[in-house]
């Protein structure tokens, strides 16, 4: 992956953390944030990995929903 490419996605994945209000709610703090997900790491390691990444793929559509209609 190009340096610019990378640089794009990382952009674009912090402010999906934000998005969720996932900064907000932890006051910024770096090791919270950090530990949540390596916990989610932890969840898609396990066996019902299909059924979680189902899930959240849902919500985060849903998610998006609102953003899409305007």
């Amino acid at each position: 992956m190009k340096r610019r490419e990378r640089t794009r996605q990382l952009i674009e994945l912090g402010g999906l953390v934000a998005k969720a209000g996932i900064v907000d709610l932890t006051g910024d703090d770096r090791a919270i944030i950090y530990g949540a997900l390596l916990d989610i790491a932890a969840q898609l390691r396990g066996e019902d990995r299909e059924q979680k990444q189902l899930l959240w793929q849902r919500r985060g559509r849903r998610g998006f929903a609102p953003d899409e209609a305007k």
